[in-house]
């Protein structure tokens, strides 16, 4: 399995209406500091409703500025039709954050 397979697996589990850091999904991948590679493996993304990468946030609750599959506004749509309050292009994170492979009691 390579890095990007690993990746897109752990961002699969992010249920509807939650989120989930690059940094949290590098860290489960076991790559301490790999956010960076996050973002790239979700820039090459092929499959968005397969592998749904607009789940995924900065360690802020940011939005991408560059989302891949038609900028912020298509991920603050998609996550907004899932149930998540995004503000100004952020996402609150003490409401909405994934954590994988830990319970998650947020909802």
């Amino acid at each position: 399995m390579t890095t990007f397979d690993k990746i897109y697996e752990i961002v699969c589990t992010i249920p509807s209406g939650m989120v989930c850091t690059y940094g949290i999904i590098a860290n489960a991948c076991g790559m301490k500091n790999g956010a960076k590679i996050v973002g790239y493996a979700l820039h090459a993304n092929k499959k968005p409703i397969e592998i749904p990468c607009h789940r995924v946030v900065d360690r802020n609750g940011n939005l991408s500025k560059s989302f891949v599959f038609g900028g912020i506004e298509v991920q603050q749509s998609w996550l907004i039709k899932e149930g998540v309050k995004v503000k100004d292009g952020k996402v609150d994170l003490e409401k909405y954050l994934f954590k994988p492979g830990l319970k998650n009691d947020n909802n």
